[in-house]
């Protein structure tokens, strides 16, 4: 459905530090991008990316009101270390895990914003008996 998914940031080295940290409790590598580069974007090969750039414009980078971006887990428990690897990084709760029945029965996620007041999700789909306590 899409290509790759971009957000602002105002620190690279802060960024990459964050995204490398919460992203290999998900088994998400880093695609390409340093430090040194100015950026960095993460997924497989085939698979859509999620990058993180400081704006090309040079104006500050910021949030979007309304905007987030939520990530597979592949079990709960993926759900809740990502969501405590991102708090102890500095994240901002936004919603711990738990179940979110509104959306569907087995909807497990939890929010949080990354260091630029990026609003960031963790999501599992599957049942509790699939996806680990």
């Amino acid at each position: 459905m899409f290509s790759h998914v971009t957000v602002g940031t105002n620190d690279v080295s802060r960024a990459i530090r964050f995204y490398d940290a919460v992203f290999s409790v998900l088994g998400i590598p880093r695609y390409r991008g340093d430090i040194q580069s100015g950026y960095a974007g993460w997924g497989r090969p085939d698979d859509p990316k999620f990058w993180v750039f400081p704006p090309f414009d040079e104006k500050q980078a910021t949030a979007g009101n309304g905007t987030h971006f939520a990530f597979a887990a592949q079990t709960r428990q993926m759900v809740r270390r990502a969501y405590e690897m991102a708090r102890s990084l500095g994240a901002v709760d936004e919603g711990a895990p738990s179940l979110r029945p509104h959306y569907h029965e087995n909807y497990y996620g939890a929010y949080f914003r990354d260091l630029d007041g990026n609003k960031l999700q963790v999501v599992c789909h599957l049942p509790e008996d699939q996806a680990g306590a």
